[in-house]
């Protein structure tokens, strides 16, 4: 019964969010009302368990949220990430443009969103189109790529961050894998695939967007930018270092892993960005707290969407379904990794949010890490995996990508939805070979 409950659930989730169009926050409150109910809980209990899931997910993840797209904010109203990728372009070359497009997208999108990195890059992308005479797609694939798996498999971005949570994940372990996994992933669905698109002819749209002159404005240093961007990842990859090989207690290990907390590294990367690639640049620290503050409204949303996901994983464990889940499973054979991808998968196909997806899929598949050897951090990443497969009509990437890139439904289906899909299976092939080794 509860497992029939939890499939009703997810049909009800679809229709809500397909179909009536509700927003993702409401239809997730809606369906944890649903399972509570169904599952025999009082109006008083459901409420308490939501109640619960949304503050305990809450104060777990704010901070890192909305302290990672401060740092976006930061970096985009700098000109820092155009600084950091028109320098790589003149490092690398033409010959080798790909490889300092993939880098750049990297870096922009370590600590910014992939709907934010894209918006700061595109541009960039325009203009080099028009100097460079080289095809749209082959210019542009590397960068979406690169910001896609930075935002679906790396921490801090909210999505593997929220399921690092569910799944009791080291947050620091799972960047250090996810890193492993990534790059592979980013070559061969970025430079390589691009490939196969050189002879289509997409032009950018003359008025859809218009392009931030950085010309106009100081830059920051190659050096500031740099290190803004990466001081939260080195940081956590520290941290992860010293965990992996039990180093010594001392105070200054416990200093150093302090700093290396995802909340801690993204507060102080903040600093140094507000610093370096504000007040060092002459602007007032007024229009810097102003620019910061308005950032943080942006993300409200996709932080309430996280949240009622851990609503959603809350009654599911008070109601019994999860425990239900897992004497039910015991004994099953299927691999857990592709089960979590597999549903991650048939939600991003329902649902379309990647976020919402990943969340909610963890959610179901929690049950199954305490009847397993398998790594709470490598569930983390096929989640995430599954979680940017078909792309189609209900995911705002897909449309972004439509009009960005000036393509027909027809070319977005074959470059974006197929770019999608292969991030999700190199990725879910990624996690399988390195669990041989975890």
């Amino acid at each position: 019964m509860p497992l029939l409950v939890i499939l009703f659930a997810i049909l009800i989730l679809f229709a809500l969010i397909s179909l009536f169009k509700i927003n993702a926050f409401l239809s997730l409150l809606i369906t944890s009302f649903i399972v509570g109910l169904f599952n025999n809980m009082g109006p008083a209990k459901i409420l308490l368990s939501i109640t619960s899931g949304l503050g305990i997910t809450f104060g777990s993840l704010a901070l890192i949220i909305i302290f990672g797209v401060m740092l976006g904010k930061i970096l985009e109203d700098s000109g820092a990430a155009y600084q950091v990728s028109n320098r790589l372009i003149e490092i690398f070359g033409l010959k080798k443009i790909q490889i300092a497009l993939v880098l750049t997208g990297f870096l922009v999108g370590l600590p910014m969103i992939y709907n934010a990195g894209f918006l700061v890059l595109i541009p960039f992308i325009y203009s080099l189109y028009s100097s460079t005479k080289l095809p749209l797609i082959y210019l542009g694939l590397p960068i979406c790529a690169a910001l896609s798996v930075t935002h679906g498999f790396l921490p801090p971005h909210p999505a593997p961050s929220s399921i690092a949570y569910l799944f009791h994940a080291n947050i620091n372990k799972t960047l250090l894998y996810g890193l492993i996994v990534a790059i592979p992933t980013i070559i061969i669905c970025g430079p390589l695939l691009s490939n196969l698109y050189k002879k289509i002819n997409l032009l950018p749209p003359k008025e859809l967007f218009s392009a931030k002159d950085y010309n106009n404005q100081p830059l920051p240093s190659l050096s500031s930018s740099i290190l803004t961007v990466l001081s939260p990842v080195i940081l956590i990859l520290i941290g992860a270092i010293l965990q992996m090989f039990s180093i010594s207690d001392s105070k200054t290990v416990k200093f150093i892993m302090f700093l290396s907390d995802p909340t801690i590294a993204l507060f102080i990367a903040v600093f140094i960005g507000i610093y370096f690639l504000g007040i060092k640049q002459k602007r007032k620290v007024t229009d810097i707290m102003k620019s910061l503050s308005e950032s943080v409204t942006g993300v409200t949303m996709i932080l309430l969407i996280i949240c009622s996901g851990g609503a959603f994983k809350q009654i599911l464990s008070d109601s019994g379904s999860a425990n239900y889940i897992k004497i039910l499973t015991d004994g099953f054979h299927m691999n857990p990794y592709i089960l979590t991808w597999g549903i991650a998968a048939m939600l991003r196909f329902a649902i379309g949010s990647a976020t919402v997806a990943g969340i909610t899929a963890a959610g179901i598949t929690l049950p199954l890490i305490a009847g397993t050897n398998s790594s709470p951090e490598l569930m983390v990443l096929a989640t995430g995996a599954g979680s940017l497969m078909f792309s189609h009509f209900n995911d705002i990437g897909f449309w972004m990508f439509k009009e960005y890139f000036n393509a027909t439904i027809k070319q977005t289906f074959a470059i974006w939805t197929v770019m999608e899909t292969t991030i999700g299976i190199i990725g879910l092939i990624g996690v399988l070979l390195l669990s041989h080794f975890i």
